[in-house]
Formats: structure tokens, sequence, C-alpha cells
């Protein structure tokens, strides 16, 4: 049931969500929530692509915001400016990227999803050092998220996961992992610097439709 974390994180963001990165954010995080609770609960024999290929899209997706931010750019050519027609996005490419690894085997697929994770922290850290706005919504999203993988890795290798017990490390890094993810939720699609102002003018940057410090 703590999977349900993620899908009221969804809700949170969507709640407040301003424009469209943030709208796709919300989804992906939504979608994280439900393939987590298909493979924690009835387990079908594709539960792996419902459960990997959603986290997988969803690391992408921060990563490419990140880059997309660092670049300087105020409007990523790559985000889908509009719900229908749908249109591709260079975040979605590394996503199906995982799913043959996903087809090899669960340390294969776990392999695809280190190298993502790493790309979306390194690229958010660094973008918390240019953008000291936004510090201090990423460094706590990454704290979040490293006491909550932390709390994962020792439950599951301490066996805390039992279903019996009240002392589930998994459950505490959905739960954790869910809340960093809403915590993030403010710096998703602040974009870059606009242009060179003239001098003496101000350089306002866009974030989701209004303007704010590109720092």
């Amino acid at each position: 049931m703590s999977s349900l974390a993620f899908v009221v994180a969804a809700a949170a963001v969507a709640r407040h969500a301003r424009g469209a990165p943030q709208w796709w954010y919300a989804g992906l995080v939504a979608a994280v929530g439900v393939g987590s609770l298909i493979q924690h609960g009835p387990h079908p024999a594709w539960q792996a692509y419902a459960h990997d290929l959603p986290l997988a899209a969803l690391l992408a997706f921060v990563a490419a915001d990140a880059a997309a931010d660092l670049s300087g750019r105020r409007s990523p050519a790559w985000w889908p400016a509009a719900w229908w027609p749908p249109r591709p996005a260079v975040w979605a490419v590394p996503a199906l990227a995982v799913a043959p690894l996903v087809a090899v085997g669960p340390a294969a697929s776990t392999l695809g999803q280190a190298a993502l994770a790493v790309a979306a922290t390194g690229l958010s850290l660094r973008r918390a050092w240019r953008r000291p706005r936004l510090r201090r919504v990423l460094v706590s999203a990454t704290l979040l998220l490293a006491v909550g993988a932390l709390a994962g890795n020792l439950g599951d290798r301490g066996g805390w996961c039992r279903p019996d017990s009240l002392l589930q490390g998994h459950a505490a890094w959905h739960v954790l992992a869910a809340t960093a993810l809403w915590r993030l939720a403010p710096a998703v699609g602040v974009h870059g610097a606009p242009p060179p102002a003239p001098p003496g003018a101000t350089r306002p940057s866009s974030v989701g439709g209004r303007t704010a410090d590109p720092r």
C-alpha cells in the first residue's frame, strides 16, 4: 500500500501544476506508483515492465529537465507543446532503451536505471550550484531520496520487508521517494536564462508561464 504515496504525490503536483512540463511530471510520478502497485500487488508476468519503465522515464525526465535549464534554453525544443497531437520528447528515448534490459533480467534493468539515476542526480546537483533560488528545493529533494534509498536498501538486505512487521524499509523508501518527487516539483520546467538583456534591464526567465530570476 505504500506505493500509493506516489499517486498522492502526483495528485499534489497536479493540483499546483503550471504548464505542460509539470503535468507530464505529475503523470510520470503517478505511473511510478501504479507500476509499483502492480509489482508489489498482483505481480503478473509483465510486472517488471510496469515497474521499471515508468521509473526510467521519470529519471530521464528529471535529467533532461535539469540539462535544459543548465543549457540556458528558454523553451527546450523537446518539450511537448500541446496535449494533442502527441509529440516525441528526447527524455522518452532512454526509458524505451531500458525495455530490452528488462527482458534480459533484473540485474541489467537495475544497471540501466542506476545510470539514469546518476545522470538525474548529478545534473540536479549541478543545477543547484548554478541556480541559488532553486538550491533549497533541489538539495532537499536529493537528500530525501538519499535517505529513502538507504532505508530501502537496509530493509531489503536486512529482511525488514516482512508482511507481519511494522518496520518496513522498502515502504519507507516509497514514502520518502514520493515526498522527494513532490518536493522537486516547483523546480520542474524552470528553464535557463533568456537572451542577454539590454544594459540596465532585468533578465526574467520563463517559469511555467510566468517570470522569475533565472538563477
